[in-house]
């Protein structure tokens, strides 16, 4: 039985590695790192990894498919390991609305643009379920948004993104163990 779900949203390939779209699978990534486990190719068009966070077995997974599909991933990762319930799907995703150096949790909400969510909410037919948003930072104009997702990261916001990224996995690592609420309480006041 799996207790939840933790799914890193950004786009698969080298060239989008370390891009702020791709703090969700870096997240991930941290996770399974800490688990002692490697994502590897699944067959739900994602990278998985089953791991234990303390007593708890988790899916750890990457959608292989562009952000905008991401769905089609969580769909078949909740289809084949039974999961109906959406509080026990976590995603982490990076968040335009929320600053650089600014990590939130929340459960349901708007898709604030982001089309992984939109994905994922229309493949599930909720919104329901747990978000881990790690904030990027709005671009210069609304022209300029996919550069901005896409493009190599400044050093000095680079940093500050790695830190998150730590913050977002100690963020999973609550949810899993002591629930959303806890999480929120203990990440959400912090800048």
């Amino acid at each position: 039985m799996i207790d939840a779900i933790i799914v890193g949203l950004g786009n698969p390939g080298k060239e989008y590695a370390r891009t702020r779209h791709n703090v969700g699978e870096e997240t991930v990534a941290l996770l399974a790192k800490r688990a002692g486990e490697a994502l590897k190719a699944g067959r739900d068009k994602a990278l998985v990894a089953e791991a234990r966070l303390g007593p708890k077995r988790v899916v750890l997974a990457f959608p292989t498919t562009y952000m905008n599909e991401s769905g089609q991933a969580v769909g078949a990762l909740m289809r084949r390991h039974r999961v109906v319930d959406p509080l026990q799907l976590i995603i982490v995703h990076d968040e335009l609305d929320l600053p650089v150096g600014v990590m939130k949790v929340k459960v349901g909400g708007g898709l604030a643009g982001n089309n992984g969510l939109r994905s994922i909410t229309q493949h599930l037919h909720t919104q329901d379920y747990v978000r881990v948003r790690i904030g990027i930072g709005k671009p210069r104009s609304k022209e300029h948004g996919a550069d901005h997702v896409l493009s190599r990261v400044p050093k000095a916001d680079r940093e500050t993104l790695d830190v998150m990224i730590e913050r977002a996995a100690d963020a999973v690592e609550l949810i899993v163990a002591e629930g959303t609420d806890a999480a929120m309480q203990r990440f959400n006041a912090l800048t």
